[in-house]
């Protein structure tokens, strides 16, 4: 599950970042068409944030939908898989959003 190593990744990105100040919030973005699975990553979060300055932190994610643009007929259209199909028949497109796997913000609880 690679989710599990993503999580940890944002996990140790934020404790690198801000040490030890208590996280009341961490905001991701994750893509519909990014591979990723939110449902895992909030599994993750929670196990991962244990005794870490983020415990106890609540995860909103995101999730921008996929958009892509043709080449052939210059139309942009919106995406629910991974297979990158213009209505017009072509597959001659560039994938323009949906890939997204961010830290969007992080909120610092001043207690």
């Amino acid at each position: 599950m690679h989710e599990m190593a993503i999580t940890q990744s944002v996990v140790d990105a934020i404790v690198a970042r801000l040490g030890e100040a208590p996280v009341s919030c961490v905001r991701l973005e994750i893509g519909r068409l990014s591979g990723v699975v939110p449902d895992s990553v909030r599994f993750c979060f929670d196990v991962l944030c244990t005794g870490t300055s983020l415990e106890g932190a609540r995860l909103d994610i995101a999730e921008p939908p996929g958009r892509a643009r043709c080449h052939d007929c210059g139309a942009e259209f919106g995406l629910d898989d991974f297979i990158v199909l213009c209505p017009c028949g072509s597959a001659n497109a560039a994938v323009l959003a949906g890939r997204e796997l961010r830290i969007a913000s992080v909120e610092v609880s001043h207690v």
